[in-house]
């Protein structure tokens, strides 16, 4: 395993993908020689939004959704973006979102941003979680009100990887008379999802998390759902998305998403055998180590684990004189003293939730990857606690 440590071991899927070689493939026309305009009326330019046509039917087909139903985006943030302004927007006489304390940024600070600027005429719901990053679903229903304009919760969290219950959510959302958006970015393509038997109305998407590249996204629109467009402009996207479409991603994500389908069980089946196998590895051999999420209720490819009395920038600055690549769930990388908010939310003892180490996974990683970083970790982690004056006998 020795050559291992001069390749690139990635263990960071949650934070951005490779992009599949037959996504680069199926892009690679539309950035050389056909470059037309898919809203001109000649041929040339026709041919590309044929393209795009294909590219929405196979996002539709992942999703269990209608074509007529995908709106694209540049990514998640601005997908999400557009769902919850929507929402508050087709329906000005409310004034109260509900999501909770452990979502993504570009959820947790639009719902922020709205109490500040709007001089609190918006005010938010977050609702706690358990100890396992689990959410009750009692408090929830407790939190509706009939001014809540929409309630925002992501189908999986980005750091621990655990699931909500989001369908069930969504269903008593519905009832209720309330829209309801999820932050699906983690989730899809890795667990199944059928749009059509749910309540969800809006449902965010980010390319570049499911092998497909950067600069796209897809916002899930149920159809008769009210909707008032983020950017307007043009007449793209049937006038639900102004500006001209980025014809070389849309058709890259359609074919990750094609893919996604086509690997569903392995991501559920040798991924998760991964996944476990780095898990216990990492558990049984490294003392004072812990496991942050539901144990079950999570998605296959994540897991996030505390060494105590440890930083976790120090743990990934280690990792790195080997190659390996994963995310500290640490806010201490982004110039904070801070642990993450989503450890916080958890309840996570602030001795462990510093030295936080997210490993994300995905179809390319090999078992003998997951062993050269079990045969790395221990001492890793050995010497930084030498170091730590909190460590035991320091």
């Amino acid at each position: 395993m020795a050559g291992l440590s001069e390749q690139v071991i990635y263990m960071d899927n949650n934070a951005t993908s490779r992009i599949a070689p037959e996504v680069l493939d199926a892009m690679m026309p539309y950035l050389t020689e056909l470059y037309g305009n898919p809203s001109s009326m000649h041929t040339f330019g026709g041919q590309v939004g044929q393209a795009i046509n294909q590219a929405r039917q196979e996002i539709a087909d992942l999703l269990g959704a209608h074509p007529g139903e995908i709106v694209f985006t540049s990514c998640g943030t601005e997908s999400d973006s557009t769902a919850i302004f929507s929402a508050i927007q087709s329906y000005p006489e409310k004034n109260h979102v509900v999501t909770t304390r452990v979502e993504h940024p570009a959820v947790k600070n639009l719902c922020d941003s709205l109490e500040i600027f709007t001089g609190r005429k918006y005010h938010t719901s977050r609702l706690p979680v358990a100890a396992d990053g689990t959410l009750d679903l009692q408090r929830f229903k407790d939190s509706l009100t009939d001014e809540t304009a929409i309630v925002s919760v992501m189908w999986a969290n980005n750091e621990t990887g655990v699931i909500f219950p989001v369908e069930e959510m969504a269903k008593i959302a519905k009832e209720r008379g309330i829209l309801f958006h999820t932050d699906a970015v983690q989730a899809v393509g890795k667990i199944p999802i059928n749009l059509k038997e749910t309540a969800i109305d809006f449902l965010s998407i980010s390319g570049h998390k499911l092998h497909a590249p950067k600069g796209v996204g897809v916002l899930y629109v149920r159809k008769g759902t009210p909707f008032v467009p983020f950017l307007n402009g043009g007449h793209q996207e049937h006038g639900r998305r102004g500006g001209t479409e980025n014809v070389a991603a849309i058709v890259g994500l359609g074919k990750a998403c094609k893919l996604a389908a086509d690997k569903m069980e392995e991501e559920n089946t040798r991924v998760r055998a991964l996944r476990d196998k780095l898990e216990k590895g990492l558990l049984t051999t490294i003392p004072k180590s812990l496991l942050n999420g539901h144990p079950e209720q999570r998605l296959p490819n994540t897991a996030n684990i505390s060494f105590e009395y440890v930083e976790g920038e120090s743990i990934l600055l280690h990792m790195n004189q080997y190659n390996i690549c994963a995310s500290s769930g640490s806010a201490c990388t982004s110039g904070s003293l801070e642990p993450s908010h989503v450890l916080r939310a958890m309840g996570v003892p602030f001795t462990a939730a510093h030295g936080s180490i997210r490993f994300s996974l995905s179809v390319y990683n090999t078992e003998e990857e997951v062993d050269f970083v079990l045969e790395k970790m221990p001492a890793i982690i050995t010497k930084l606690r030498a170091m730590s004056p909190f460590w035991e006998g320091n």
